[in-house]
């Protein structure tokens, strides 16, 4: 799928496709050991003696810390200081700051319009659905990826933006000002009798949103559903589980284990308001963690199939832990696995039926993996 994102909010899993997967915040263990950091200290008298420069020692702690962690060696292990925990809980509630509104993808190679949220300052000030970005602040934007038209026109709640469109061959300026923009981490719409639900992220609101649509596709006695996953790299575990419970009733939907170990099993409760409605998931290489599980418990309960692509491959479990200064650690604490007991680190899971989405798709606004889910569900 051709990335698309939406001015003012980036899932932070967007950032690079698999950080969102957060284990408990409780139960921190606590070790006594100690390291012997003699060398750190000789390390630091020396650079004091001899560097060239100001040193910032609250610096020097939090680049300690994150080499410290680092070392660890872990790509989902990491230091926040606070700032950075700021920014990444900011991401995970999709909540980034001022901007406009409005979804930015890829057509004919170009950013543009794919859509404005409701009630923003894109919809209010005129954007459309299809209108090419040319440029930002009078820079034009030939050579831009969606992500970097993005950063350009994301900025202070209160100051504006300058967007300079193409629309029927004409060229057309827009003076904006953005604003705080939260995008749902739940999208739902019915079309011919099919119920469509787009999870862009796991965060709190998820599990009433989506279970507010599911509600909605039964009341409405939809003929089978499409679970849209792709490009939503994960969030709470929870939100995740109760994801899984539309479908699921008092099943297993993931495992984790520590030290090859079973730690915890998590199951579905007993209101699956979709049960035994056909249901298609959509999952492509941007279907990461909490995505996965839902994806990998829905196809081995036999509750769905998957088409599209191989999901990302995130099998591990995350647990946040305060460190009291407003700093966070993120750290790998378990590995998870599907209910029939397989982990997908780094292998992915595989849908059921593999349907490309390229870029020429993108370019044309074809979704051959959404056409194929529909055309699975009219059968």
């Amino acid at each position: 799928m051709g990335l698309v994102l939406i001015v003012g909010y980036i899932a932070g899993t967007r950032n690079d496709q698999i950080v969102g997967f957060i284990g408990p915040k409780f139960g921190v263990k606590v070790e006594t050991g100690t390291l012997d950091l003699a060398s750190v200290q000789a390390t630091y008298r020396q650079l004091k003696a001899n560097f060239d420069g100001d040193l910032d020692n609250q610096d020097l702690i939090k680049g300690a810390s994150k080499g410290l962690v680092a070392a660890a060696g872990d790509t989902y292990t990491v230091y926040m200081d606070r700032k950075e925990a700021e920014e990444f809980n900011k991401d995970l509630n999709g909540d980034i700051g001022g901007g406009i509104g409005a979804e930015i993808g890829n057509r004919g190679s170009r950013p543009t319009v794919i859509r404005t949220l409701p009630d923003t300052p894109a919809q209010k000030a005129g954007l459309l659905p299809g209108d090419t970005v040319i440029g930002v602040n009078d820079e034009a934007t030939d050579g831009w990826s969606v992500s970097d038209t993005v950063s350009k026109i994301r900025g202070d709640v209160g100051t504006t933006v300058k967007i300079t469109v193409l629309r029927s061959g004409e060229p057309k300026d827009f003076t904006i000002t953005r604003a705080k923009i939260t995008s749902p981490s739940v999208d739902s719409t019915i079309e011919d009798g099919i119920g469509i639900m787009t999870l862009r992220r796991f965060d709190d609101t998820t599990t009433d949103l989506a279970r507010k649509a599911a509600m909605d596709f039964k009341d409405k006695n939809v003929k089978g559903i499409i679970l849209d996953l792709r490009g939503n790299g994960g969030g709470l575990l929870s939100s995740a589980q109760d994801v899984a419970g539309l479908w699921l009733r008092d099943q297993l939907v993931v495992s984790e284990r520590t030290r090859g170990k079973t730690t915890s099993e998590l199951r579905s409760g007993n209101n699956p308001v979709l049960e035994e409605i056909p249901t298609v998931v959509l999952v492509n290489s941007g279907s990461a963690s909490a995505s996965e599980i839902v994806a990998g418990a829905l196809q081995d309960h036999k509750a769905a199939i998957l088409i599209g692509e191989k999901t990302f491959g995130k099998g591990s479990v995350q647990k946040l832990i305060d460190m009291g200064d407003g700093s966070v650690l993120k750290v790998t604490v378990a590995k998870w696995y599907t209910p029939n007991g397989k982990n997908i680190n780094k292998s992915g899971i595989n849908p059921d039926k593999k349907v490309d989405l390229t870029a020429d798709d993108a370019n044309a606004g074809r979704d051959p993996q959404l056409q194929a889910a529909k055309d699975y569900l009219k059968k």
